[in-house]
């Protein structure tokens, strides 16, 4: 059975993701697709060319991912996964992914087809010496600082162990000082050890 026979038959002839029957097609799930039915998915026209121009996504179109996502397919709960994140910002995509359950597997092979897991494009958290700053690194803090919402001053030399990064925003690390989860501004720590 060729791999286009496969995926017709596994989908039904459908798209995998939208359902859509029109201008159907075989599409290898990047990075390491190998040209097995395992890696690869049966898309319509409209689902491949957002894929492959992000900047062409109709957020609405994706709404279809409410019921794709829970295929038993890696290959489909991939592809399903990594639009969900692009849209992200949307504000429903995020509702989704946060009852999206890939095993580990699955998520790592997600996770390796994202753009922007290039080191040059990737975003830096550098504190005040320009020490890169990585989660669950210890940072001390370099002045006393006001948290607001929590009724205490985190203390200059206060040691913040096991931060985790603002994953869009350079200047901002978060860690618990006193109990409390707070944001904190890398021009205030510096790395520690």
């Amino acid at each position: 059975m060729s791999l286009e026979e496969a995926l017709r038959e596994r989908s039904g002839g459908r798209c995998e993701l939208c359902g859509s029957e029109e201008e159907t097609s075989v599409f290898e799930v990047p990075p390491n697709a190998d040209g097995s039915a395992e890696q690869s998915v049966w898309l319509c026209g409209v689902c491949r060319e957002q894929i492959e121009e992000p900047e062409s996504a109709d957020p609405n179109h994706w709404r279809c991912l409410n019921d794709s996502m829970w295929s038993q397919v890696p290959a489909v709960q991939v592809m399903a996964w990594r639009m969900l994140t692009r849209l992200s910002s949307e504000g429903w995509p995020q509702d989704l992914l946060d009852m999206l359950y890939l095993d580990d597997e699955t998520l790592a092979w997600a996770q390796a087809g994202e753009p922007g897991d290039d080191d040059e494009d990737a975003v830096q958290h550098l504190d005040s010496n320009g020490a890169l700053l990585q989660a669950g690194d210890t940072v001390v803090l370099t002045k006393d600082l006001n948290v607001k919402g929590a009724n205490f001053t985190a203390k200059r030399g206060t040691a913040v162990r096991n931060i985790s990064l603002v994953r869009d925003n350079p200047e901002q690390i978060e860690g618990r000082v006193n109990g409390q989860q707070i944001v904190i501004l890398t021009q205030f720590v510096k790395k520690s050890g």
